[in-house]
């Protein structure tokens, strides 16, 4: 007589996963699609500019006063800063184009050394300084040089940083936009022809940059106290626009 010894039935289910263990991961593995090929394609950026008489100017105006006090500093600042106030307005600068950019207060301390009889001695307190900067749009610029020199005239002896600038330049970026997208097609059409491939349809295009450049010249208030009118030039103000694009590689 004979026996044959058959598997249990837990023996044949663990041998039966230690197979598709082995296997599973294999058909997994094989069935995986291949990464897609990257498409080919030229990327390109362009720049446009378009300039435009400026029609406004922002310009900065500070007074400064220095006195013994603090409070005599701020009294006599706030006198000449009402004074220029009073004529930015009647020469018809509305408030919604006046702005304070700064205001401070500063001790003012004396220029003594330590001696060697005092090597301790310590900076004294010897003053005051207040210190008030406005922000203004002028938006006729005819009347900019006037209005700087009765400025001075009343008080201010800071600032003068003059920025020219277009109340809307809409019409100027759309332009610069234009001529930005040709000239990138033509930087695309130039590496297509000399790479021999043809150029294919625009994939992405995007705006990177926008920038208005505009002249800024300066001056000191202080040197324009004898000129009867301050003499500005506006230029042209000119506005850039990069964009940058990508275009499909045809087969």
């Amino acid at each position: 007589m004979s026996f044959r010894l058959r598997p249990s039935v837990p023996a044949k289910a663990a041998s039966l996963a230690l197979m598709a263990s082995l296997v599973l991961p294999a058909v997994s593995f094989a069935q995986a699609p291949p990464p897609p090929p990257q498409p080919r394609a030229i990327t390109v950026s362009g720049e446009g500019t378009a300039s435009i008489a400026p029609d406004m100017a922002i310009v900065n105006l500070s007074v400064t006063r220095m006195a013994e006090t603090a409070q005599a500093a701020l009294a006599q600042n706030n006198e000449a800063v009402r004074s220029v106030l009073d004529a930015l307005k009647a020469n018809g600068v509305a408030d919604r184009d006046i702005q304070t950019g700064d205001f401070s207060i500063f001790p003012r301390y004396s220029d003594r050394q330590p001696t060697p009889q005092n090597t301790n001695q310590q900076p004294v307190i010897i003053g005051y300084q207040v210190t008030n900067s406005l922000t203004v749009r002028v938006r006729e610029l005819s009347k900019l040089g006037g209005l700087i020199d009765q400025s001075v005239k009343l008080g201010v002896n800071q600032g003068g940083q003059i920025t020219f600038t277009n109340h809307e330049p809409k019409a100027a970026y759309q332009n610069a936009r234009r001529k930005a997208v040709e000239d990138a097609m033509e930087k695309a059409k130039t590496l297509a022809e000399a790479a021999g491939v043809m150029l294919g349809p625009v994939a992405t295009i995007s705006e990177t940059n926008l920038q208005p450049v505009a002249p800024a010249p300066m001056m000191r208030m202080a040197m324009a106290k004898e000129a009867d009118s301050v003499p500005v030039a506006g230029g042209e103000t000119t506005y850039t626009v990069t964009v940058e694009m990508r275009f499909d590689i045809r087969p």
